[in-house]
């Protein structure tokens, strides 16, 4: 690297980013990598500060900020992911598509323990939405050794390290138990709710089966509405603890392997999930009518995305589990269900 005079870098080729921050305004590039420095551009390089710039020979085995970034991203990027330009030394990676954000924190780990190397990212097992930045990386210094950004590599090897899961189009089946409801007492006020929420997932409520409050009624509608061909099945109401809300009962009934009864969030304790072969069978809690964000939101995106969900997966909810409730609601830019 070579100090030169600013007054004597006319006709120089720039070699990396010059920022240029104008407090409470803009933080910015003033000039890009390449740009061929001209008398003009000399005055405004003093105002910045730059009495100086340097430039690069690069020996062998040593890679500039930009290729660095462009390679790690390259490693650590998988499906639904785009790059963006380089820009002051960082590239960011942005979703392409509507889906489900997967990365593995364990791989993000050691990526970041590799010196002057760093990934930042955003939560894993959210929904992301076209064009949201998920991630970020550059290196520290304006150069590193190739054999830093080798490593990256080679942890990334096996598979990537973030990816974004397409949301899958699936049939949804719903049963919405309640004695009151089926008689005609009262106008069921969940199936809209639930409709908007998988609609704006891509999926489609393809029937909706109004039963009383009786097993056998409620484990034949689950069955029909599989026969039928639903990729999911939802059963609302009847999930709590009460002697007459017998939705859990009816879902193990209908052959449903169950993964969950109780989750560690609020709202959303009372959440079923099971699996009937490779259809999950859904208990909905009473608070996914009536809260903005609940466990609904956590949960549901990763089955439409075909994400498996353990039992470890819910368990794991309890940390971050606890929504504030705040007004107005931000999420998913707040800690409601991340760790």
């Amino acid at each position: 690297m070579r100090r030169i005079p600013v007054e004597d870098a006319v006709g120089s080729v720039l070699c990396h980013d010059i920022t240029e921050i104008i407090p409470g305004q803009r933080k910015g590039r003033a000039f890009k990598k390449g740009h061929v420095v001209s008398g003009e551009d000399v005055e405004r390089l003093l105002h910045l500060g730059k009495e100086h710039l340097y430039v690069l020979n690069l020996e062998n085995g040593l890679l500039h900020e930009n290729e660095a970034a462009g390679r790690i991203a390259g490693a650590v990027a998988g499906k639904g992911l785009e790059p963006t330009e380089p820009s002051e030394g960082r590239i960011n990676l942005q979703a392409q598509y509507h889906g489900l954000l997967q990365i593995d924190v364990d791989r993000l780990d050691r990526v970041n323990s590799i010196e002057n190397v760093v990934l930042a990212t955003v939560h894993t097992g959210q929904e992301v939405a076209p064009g949201r930045p998920v991630a970020g990386t550059r290196i520290v210094p304006l150069v590193i050794q190739e054999e830093a950004i080798r490593a990256v590599e080679d942890i990334c090897a096996h598979g990537p390290l973030i990816e974004v899961l397409p949301f899958r189009q699936l049939r949804v089946g719903m049963v919405t138990t309640g004695s009151e409801i089926y008689k005609g007492r009262i106008k069921d006020k969940f199936g809209p709710v639930v409709r908007d929420k998988f609609e704006r997932l891509g999926c489609s409520l393809t029937r909706q089966v109004l039963v009383s409050d009786d097993i056998a009624m409620t484990v034949s509608a689950i069955e029909n509405l599989i026969a039928e061909g639903a990729d999911m099945v939802v059963v609302t109401g009847g999930m709590s603890v009460d002697p007459d809300d017998l939705s859990p009962s009816a879902i193990g009934m209908a052959g449903g392997e169950v993964v969950s009864y109780g989750s560690p969030t609020f709202p959303g304790a009372m959440f079923m999930l099971a699996y009937k072969g490779e259809v999950p069978l859904v208990g909905l809690p009473g608070c996914v009518m009536y809260h903005q964000t609940s466990i609904f939101d956590l949960i549901i995106p990763r089955l439409v995305a075909g994400a498996p969900v353990t039992r470890r997966d819910i368990v794991r909810l309890g940390h971050g589990g606890f929504c504030a409730g705040c007004s107005p609601c931000r999420y998913p830019v707040c800690p409601f269900g991340k760790r």
